[in-house]
Parts: structure tokens; sequence; C-alpha cells
């Protein structure tokens, strides 16, 4: 198989997503038995046809579910995520923000990942959830050990077998603690996502210390994760192209359309796992029922076949119809809450700091996960803008 977990390849994997694509855009790889997708058309249909492509695999979280579950799971929190209700989170979303970066000080470099990118959107999923102010630094520790769990698939050698122990003390940690938060809420319920789990019925049924664990633990790696790598491609891609920061900077109707294009280029997350519910035919190919799939969503947003010059960074593209959040049924939940939370941030950046650039001469080090893709820390040298400012 290739490697991808290559720091080379993961911090750019787009040069072997075009040599494969335009050779054999379904690979088969005989030593795990996946079967890998890289073109638009047939990652599109991956995600949109649940019907032979099902999600069923992997831990008890609502991503991995099928209908008609997935859709009465999904149901449970969907209130919480729609437009209207993220628009009510983003005066606390900017006070956050603003208070991470009043902590940067006259610093004349950051690391944008620890001093904002990882800390912004833990907070805010957190808050949701209903997690305590003082426990929130325990949720970026789970979600590393989580990560870097999915880092070493397929391996058996001793960093596999630490990361598996510490997995397994992490669940059983977060079990403890949701259970006492659990029946915190069942005493005093509260305006959060969390007492609307321990109150939920399925069928008639509550659901199970298991289920609500696994919304807990995805819903906090999801609502965290993602906005995190979003907000760093979001900065590299700009650092790496100043053309279109400069633009940026002149034009900041551009911001969205930015946010945008760097979920395209650079996703946050680059595959997603399906399994064939039936002998499929694809690209020609039969794939036999019960495979695994690897829908390679990062390739699809390369596919020139569907995006004019895609190695091209550009803030303008209209259309872009990318599918970084996925699309159909699991179309990302928390997608309005990442585009805020990125839009809140960026504005900010560049409204405090009128001049940004890599602070290192080194290539940043990649987040140690196996489909996430994005910086694990990114230095910037940073000069405070002057009295007049940027409105975003």
């Amino acid at each position: 198989m290739l490697n991808f977990l290559s720091d080379d390849i993961r911090r750019n994997p787009f040069d072997i997503y075009e040599q494969i694509r335009s050779l054999s855009p379904l690979l088969h790889d005989p030593a795990t038995d996946l079967w890998m997708l890289f073109d638009y058309d047939s990652v599109y249909r991956v995600l949109t046809d649940h019907e032979t492509f099902s999600s069923k695999h992997g831990p008890d979280w609502i991503v991995f579910t099928d209908p008609p579950r997935h859709t009465k799971l999904r149901a449970l929190v969907s209130k919480a995520f729609t437009p209207r209700s993220i628009d009510n989170l983003e005066p606390r979303i900017r006070r956050l923000c603003a208070d991470l970066l009043d902590q940067v000080g006259e610093r004349e470099e950051i690391d944008l990942a620890a001093d904002l990118s990882v800390q912004l959107p833990t907070m805010v999923i957190a808050e949701m959830l209903g997690i305590p102010l003082e426990d929130r630094p325990r949720c970026t520790r789970w979600n590393d050990v989580i990560l870097n769990m999915s880092y070493t698939i397929g391996r058996h050698d001793e960093e596999a077998t630490r990361a598996h122990s510490e997995f397994l003390a992490t669940t059983a940690e977060m079990d403890t603690y949701l259970g006492a938060l659990l029946d915190q809420r069942r005493l005093a319920p509260k305006d959060d996502l969390l007492t609307r789990l321990a109150q939920a019925e399925v069928d008639g049924d509550r659901l199970t210390h298991s289920e609500i664990l696994g919304f807990f633990q995805g819903l906090l790696l999801a609502g965290s994760e993602t906005t995190t790598n979003l907000i760093n491609n979001a900065m590299v891609l700009l650092l790496d192209n100043p053309d279109q920061l400069a633009l940026l900077r002149q034009r900041t109707d551009l911001l969205p359309s930015a946010i945008e294009e760097a979920l395209r280029y650079r996703s946050p997350l680059q595959w997603m796992y399906r399994k064939t519910r039936r002998d499929t035919v694809v690209h020609g190919q039969v794939v036999p029922a019960g495979k695994l799939i690897l829908a390679m969503i990062g390739s699809a947003n390369h596919d020139p076949k569907q995006f004019r010059e895609p190695r091209r960074f550009d803030i303008t593209r209209d259309p872009n119809p990318h599918i970084a959040f996925g699309h159909g049924i699991h179309f990302c939940i928390g997608a309005p809450l990442a585009r805020i939370e990125t839009k809140i941030a960026l504005g900010d950046l560049l409204r405090r700091f009128d001049h940004l650039e890599y602070a290192e001469s080194e290539p940043w080090q990649p987040r140690r996960a196996l489909h996430i893709h994005g910086p694990n820390r990114l230095p910037i040298r940073v000069k405070s803008a002057s009295s007049s400012t940027v409105a975003v």
C-alpha cells in the first residue's frame, strides 16, 4: 500500500493523488484489501448512495450508523447545529477568540495551533456539550489520544501497542467522567447537549450509556478537529500564496469564499470509509460485497474534471462544489459551526496583525492521524496592525 503515513506525502498528497487519479481512479490494495476511489464522481457517489455503500463499521458513533437509526440519532442533536443556532453562538465565539488572541499580547511569534486553532473549537464544542470550563484541557488530551490511535491502525509495532493501551485507558476515563456528568444532568437539567442526550428517546427507548458515550466522543472530536485543521490549513494556504493573502486584505468580503477554497484545497478530512452492501461495479470493476472503500475526498476535491486549475489556490473560485464536509445523509452536521469559527478566527487575525509569515524554515509537522490533514504546530511571526483596522 502507498505510504500515506510519510510526512512528505501527508503535507502534500496532491501529486500522488493526481498520478493515481489519472492512471487508475479505482485502486485495490491486495495487502489490506482496501478499495480506494480518487475521482470526484465516484467519491460523490459513494458518499451519497447509502443503499449501496454502508457507513456501519467502527465505533458506536452516529457517523458509523445507517438509516433508519442514523436518521433518528441525527435528529437528536441537529437543532443545536442549524445555521440559526450557530448564528446565536456567534457573539460568544467572538469573545472566546478575542480572549485567546489577547493572551498573545505583544509577542512577535505565535503557534497558531496551540494559541488559537486548537483551543477555540474545543472551547466552543465543550460549552455546547456542557463540559465545565476547568475540565476543557482534558478534551484536548482525549482528542489527541483518539487521533493517535487512528495513526497506528494496521500496525503491530510497539508504538501501536502503546497507542491502543492509551486509547482504552482514555475511553475508560471518558466513560467514568461522562457517567458523573449525566447523573448531574438527570438531577438538574441544563440547556446543553448532554441534557438533551440524557433525556432523549429513540423508538420509545432511552439511549444507552454506550450510545451517549459514542455521541460524546464523536461530537467532541469532530467538533474540534475539523475546525482546528481548517483554520490552520487556511493560514498555510494564505502564507504559501501571498498574492491571495494580499487580495483578502483588500477585499475582506472574500473571506467566506477563501474558507470554501481552503476546504477544497486542503480538506481537513482526506478520506472516509464505507463498506459495500452488495457486489458493485465501479469503473468497470466489480467490488465484492463487504469490502472497505476509501472515498478519497482530498483527491476528489482536486479532480480537474470538476475544478478548473485545481492546483491553484483561488479565493475567488466560483462555483466551488467541494465535498470537504461529505455529502448526502452524513453531510457534516457541524459545517455551519466550522465555517463561522474559521471566519471569526481568520478575521480577527487579519484585523490584529498587518504582517504574517512563517517563523520557521522547516516544513510543518503533520497532525498524527491517518485521515486528518493539517499541521500539528504552526509557528508564525506576526506584527501588530497599525491604528487602521481591517473590518471583517
